[in-house]
């Protein structure tokens, strides 16, 4: 993939991510494909080394699952990292 294809990925990959997402998200157009280009990248490396798939092209559906779950396990794992240890609570 291109660089294009990197950048359209993320920003809807991150754009669906956190969409799906009820927590507390970095904003911004470049926030959004930041998460969606290293959830891409964090998702092909894990789906790479468990063997159940990689990012490989732009039009495959597998890629875009890839990328997306990756940009929601980074949006989890940032949410669990800046609540400090306190649980979400509504108060």
């Amino acid at each position: 993939m291109g660089i294009i294809g990197w950048i359209v990925l993320g920003l809807v990959a991150g754009a669906i991510a956190k969409a799906l997402h009820s927590g507390n998200e970095p904003g911004g157009v470049l926030g959004t494909m930041a998460v969606g280009i290293l959830g891409a990248i964090v998702g092909g490396l894990i789906a790479s080394a468990v063997g159940i798939g990689s990012i490989s092209s732009f039009f495959s559906l597998g890629t875009w699952l890839i990328a997306i779950g990756g940009a929601l396990l980074l949006l989890v794992v940032y949410n669990a990292v800046t609540s400090g240890g306190r649980g979400a609570r509504a108060t």
